[in-house]
C-alpha cells in the first residue's frame, strides 16, 4: 500500500491513513513525503547551491516549526511525542550541517531523501501509539539502483525478504518510497514519481496479491477533471492502456511505475484516503474488449517538420532524423510521415536549437510550438470498426495538426493547439463517453 503526499500532508490525514493501515491487515506500507515537503528541501538546496545559508536557515527553521506542530496534532502521550521529537530534531540538525559544508548534487540528494525519513519515522510512531506492532525498514537497507540507474532487483529481493524474516511477527511494515542508495552505496533517489516505483518495485519483489495507490482521488477518471466537468472513474484498465494514460498526461500515476507489477502480473489498483470505500480503479493483464477507456493530454509540445525533395524513395533519411535526436537525448513522442517528409513532436526543448541546426542540414524545417497531445486510449485494435472515426468526427471543428494511429492497439494521439485544449477534451467526453 502506498500513500502519496497529500495522502499523509497533515497530523489529520496520518490519522485517516492508519485507520486505513489497520484495517487491511499485514501489509508492507510505502509512504512518501508530506506534500510539500520536498519541494521546500529542494529550496534549502537551492539557496546552499547559491551559497546562502542564512536563506537556507531561515526555510530549515520553518519547516521544523511546521514540523512540531503536526507532531503535537498527532500524538496523545507524552512518551511517543518526545520520542518523535528527538528523532525530527536529529534529522533537522542534519540539514542544517550542510550550511557549513561544501555543497554538491551528491548533498541535495541526502537532504531531499529527508522528507521520507521524516513521514516514515512520524507514522510508525503513530501506529505504534495505537497499539500496532509496526515496524520501520528502512528503504535503505534494500533499495538499490546500479550504474544505469536502474533498479537492482536481486539486490532488493535479498535484502527486502530477509528484514521480512527477521521480523515475522509484526502487524504492519512501514517504509520510504522514492529514496534508495546507488551502486556506489551514496543516498540518490527513483526520480519523481518515484513513491510509486517503489511500491510496485516491493511488490514484485514479495510477489504480493495487490499493489495499492492511495492518492487524493477515486482512480483514474475518463478524462482531467480540472478541465471536463461530470468525469468519472475507470473501473479497469489493461497495464498497457494505464502506461499510455500515464505517459500522456495522466498525473495519478508515473509512466514507469507499473512495469515491475506488469511483469509479475500483480494487479495495481488506483485509491482515494478521503473515500476508502470507493472502487477506484484495477489496472492488470485483462483486457476490455470494443471499449474506449479514457482521454489524457499532454501539455507543452512541440512539433517539428522536415521536409525534402530528396526524401522520395531515399533509404537512410529517416535514420539521418532519428540520430540526430538521440546524439541531443531528446526522445520523440508522435512520428507521422510521407513521401517528402517527416513530421514528429518533443516535449523537451533543452537542445532545439541544435536539434534544428542539424535537421536544417538534409531538408527545410519548420517549428509549431505551444502544442498539445490529446490521447484517446482504449481497445482501438483496427479491426474495430468506427471507433477513430468518432474520434474524428468529435474534433470537426478543430484544426489538428497530426494524427498517430496504429502505433499501438491502445491509442490514438492527436496534436492540437494549446488554445483548443479545453475544447478538444470537452468535445472528445460528449462524444465518446455520454
Amino acid at each position: 500500500m502506498k500513500f502519496g503526499g497529500t495522502s499523509v500532508g497533515s497530523a489529520q490525514r496520518m490519522k485517516e491513513v492508519a485507520g486505513i493501515v489497520a484495517k487491511e491487515g499485514k501489509n508492507i506500507i510505502v509512504l512518501s513525503a508530506m506534500s510539500g515537503t520536498t519541494n521546500t528541501l529542494l529550496e534549502i538546496s537551492d539557496y546552499l547551491h547559491k551559497r546562502n545559508p542564512d536563506g537556507a536557515n531561515e526555510i530549515i527553521n520553518m519547516l521544523e516549526l511546521k514540523y512540531l506542530r503536526e507532531i503535537e496534532d498527532l500524538f496523545e502521550s507524552k512518551e511517543y511525542k518526545i520520542q518523535t521529537l528527538e528523532v525530527i530534531k536529529s534529522h533537522f540538525d542534519h540539514i542544517r550541517s550542510f550550511t557549513k559544508k561544501v555543497f554538491t548534487l551528491f548533498e541535495e540528494k541526502v537532504i531531499v531523501a529527508q522528507g521520507e525519513l521524516l513521514s516514515s519515522v512520524m507514522f510508525t510512531n503513530y501506529l505504534k501509539e495505537k497499539g500496532l506492532n509496526a515496524v520501520l525498514l528502512p528503504a535503505l537497507e534494500f533499495m538499490r539502483i546500479n550504474k544505469n540507474a536502474e533498479p537492482d532487483q536481486n539486490y532488493l529481493r535479498e535484502h527486502l525478504n530477509a528484514l521480512l524474516q527477521q521480523h515475522q511477527d509484526a502487524d504492519v511494515y512501514i517504509t520510504q518510497g522514492f529514496i534508495c542508495l546507488n551502486a556506489y552505496g551514496e543516498i540518490d533517489n527513483l526520480q519523481r514519481g518515484g513513491s510509486d516505483y517503489t511500491a510496485s518495485l516491493i511488490g514484485a519483489a514479495v510477489k504480493a496479491k495487490e499493489i495499492q495507490i492511495w492518492t487524493d482521488i477515486d482512480g483514474m477518471h475518463n478524462n482531467d477533471p480540472r478541465i471536463v466537468d461530470n468525469t468519472s472513474p475507470v473501473s479497469f484498465l489493461n497495464f498497457d492502456e494505464a502506461a499510455e494514460l500515464a505517459y500522456f498526461g495522466a498525473k495519478i500515476l508515473h509512466p514507469t511505475c507499473i512495469l515491475p507489477a506488469k511483469l509479475e502480473k500483480i494487479p495495481v489498483r488506483l485509491l482515494n484516503t478521503t473515500k476508502p470505500d470507493a472502487k477506484g480503479t484495477t489496472i492488470s493483464n485483462k483486457s476490455e474488449k470494443h471499449k474506449i477507456k479514457a482521454v489524457a493530454a499532454k501539455d507543452n509540445i512541440t512539433a517539428i517538420r522536415i521536409k525534402s525533395g530528396r526524401m522520395l524513395l531515399a533509404y537512410g533519411f529517416l535514420r539521418r532524423v532519428f540520430e540526430i535526436f538521440e546524439s541531443y537525448r531528446t526522445p520523440v513522442d508522435m512520428v507521422c510521415t510521407s513521401e517528402v517528409g517527416i513530421s514528429m513532436t518533443i516535449d523537451n526543448n533543452k537542445h532545439l536549437k541544435e536539434i534544428l541546426d542539424e535537421l536544417k542540414k538534409i531538408g527545410t524545417v519548420s517549428v509549431d510550438r505551444d502544442m498539445v497531445i490529446i490521447c484517446v486510449v482504449g481497445d482501438l485494435t483496427w479491426d474495430n470498426i468506427g471507433f477513430e472515426a468518432k474520434v474524428v468526427e468529435a474534433l470537426k471543428d478543430i484544426p489538428v495538426r497530426m494524427i498517430s494511429y496504429g502505433g499501438s492497439n491502445y491509442n490514438i494521439s492527436l496534436l492540437v493547439k494549446a488554445e483548443d485544449k479545453k475544447r478538444s477534451l470537452i468535445a472528445l467526453s460528449e462524444q465518446l463517453f455520454k
